[in-house]
């Protein structure tokens, strides 16, 4: 090729002004097409959603549903928020990715948000709340080397607990299903069932000197929605200060709102050292964070630790405004006003036709544990919801999770319920 036709391609495909014609967004797809193109890491509903609005969602053909979900806890302003959809084209049409060679405005701006209203210093941003929690056991175990020696590297995590799909995070989680089949697992993994104080202190007193952190959700969310007591997370607190441990808490699903609070530990009366977040963080735009002190910090020099898209302007300027809505009164008076409506009405369900024996949860995120006779039966609830037209979650084979927007309206909450009654009645029988 000489240098003139050279020049001539070069020209060519630098305009900015064509597009290749492309059938991406009128291909034809349905639900099968899952079955026959996607790794089955999953299993889908039998509909797919294609438009979203507040908790409103809208299928292939049509048919509304109520989102009881949120994506997992994930869309925590409801669908097509105008605050995000502007957030987002205002920066597409600024700056989309520049990578950690620069920094950028956008997350230094969200960076300082999370500093000036935490108890953090820094922050370090990610993709995902498995990445988040990824390099916040990263963190601990270098902060614990470089400071105490090689020694100090156990970690102690709780039965049934979910700290992401990483081979060093599912380790954490302790729950075989998930952690199985790899291969070997990182070393150094204790786990003790959720709650108890007694199993927690025999650890320490044990291996005190080889701790160097403690990793829990101040409520298990997959875990079965059960709530961190004030003993447990209190004496995690405790014992780690008393014994030169972290104490790191995963809020990747209780923070952001979700609980009533900013972050689920301003509720608790226990600082962290360690603060993972995502989900709820970016309002449906993948984004993580850890957030911890300047002294900790110290820990991750340069080159130690990265992400290529961690941080970026799209994701940052999303969270932000995020942010900005979220860290409000209004909104975080609302959880806990919705959280009693929601209550209010479970509990005149149960009262038609005892289906639950437990009610559990904060703000909105709320377990219903399914009674005796139907235990097993979470599942079949969801997919009767689905066909009821709403949108619901497990967590695990007894427990129906409901996770909705912060900000879910009345009519939505009073209509979703109505519909998930339906659902019940379908699917317990």
């Amino acid at each position: 090729m000489n240098n003139l036709s050279a020049q001539a391609i070069v020209a060519a495909t630098a305009r900015r002004d064509v597009t290749a014609p492309s059938s991406a967004a009128t291909l034809p797809v349905s639900r099968e097409t899952f079955d026959e193109v996607m790794v089955r890491c999953y299993a889908p509903a039998s509909f797919i959603p294609v438009r979203g609005e507040g908790s409103r969602v809208w299928d292939q053909d049509g048919r509304m549903y109520i989102d009881f979900a949120a994506g997992v806890a994930v869309t925590s302003l409801g669908h097509c928020h105008p605050a995000l959809i502007k957030a987002l084209t205002d920066q597409a049409c600024t700056l989309w990715h520049v990578s950690n060679w620069f920094t950028n405005e956008p997350a230094l701006r969200l960076a300082r948000r999370l500093v000036d209203h935490t108890f953090a210093d820094r922050v370090f941003f990610c993709n995902s709340g498995a990445e988040a929690n990824e390099a916040a056991l990263k963190l601990a175990r270098r902060y614990a080397n470089d400071r105490f020696g090689a020694q100090k590297m156990r970690v102690i995590s709780t039965m049934n607990a979910f700290h992401g799909r990483t081979l060093f995070t599912v380790t954490a989680g302790g729950q075989a299903k998930y952690a199985s089949g790899f291969g070997p697992n990182p070393a150094g993994f204790t786990h003790i069932p959720y709650n108890d104080v007694a199993a927690l202190e025999r650890e320490f007193a044990a291996y005190g000197n080889e701790i160097c952190a403690v990793i829990l959700e101040p409520m298990q969310g997959e875990g079965g929605m059960t709530p961190g007591t004030p003993e447990f997370l209190h004496a995690a607190r405790r014992l780690c200060t008393a014994h030169n441990a972290l104490l790191i808490l995963d809020e990747i699903q209780s923070g952001m709102g979700r609980t009533g609070a900013l972050f689920s530990y301003m509720q608790k009366g226990v600082v962290p050292d360690i603060l993972t977040s995502a989900k709820g963080l970016g309002g449906g735009f993948p984004v993580g964070a850890l957030l911890t002190t300047d002294e900790i910090a110290s820990a991750f020099t340069v080159g130690v630790h990265g992400t290529t898209y961690g941080g970026n302007p799209l994701a940052c300027a999303v969270a932000g405004a995020v942010f900005d809505i979220v860290n409000t009164t209004e909104v975080l008076d609302g959880v806990k006003a919705r959280h009693a409506l929601f209550i209010e009405g479970l509990k005149a369900i149960n009262g038609r036709r005892r289906v639950f024996s437990d009610l559990r949860g904060e703000g909105v995120w709320i377990g219903c544990e399914l009674d005796t006779q139907w235990k097993g039966k979470a599942m079949d609830v969801v997919r009767a919801a689905g066909e009821a037209g709403l949108m619901l979650l497990v967590a695990g084979p007894d427990v129906v999770r409901i996770a909705p927007s912060l900000v879910i309206s009345l009519d939505e909450i009073l209509e979703g319920l109505a519909r998930l009654e339906t659902a019940l009645n379908r699917a317990l029988t």
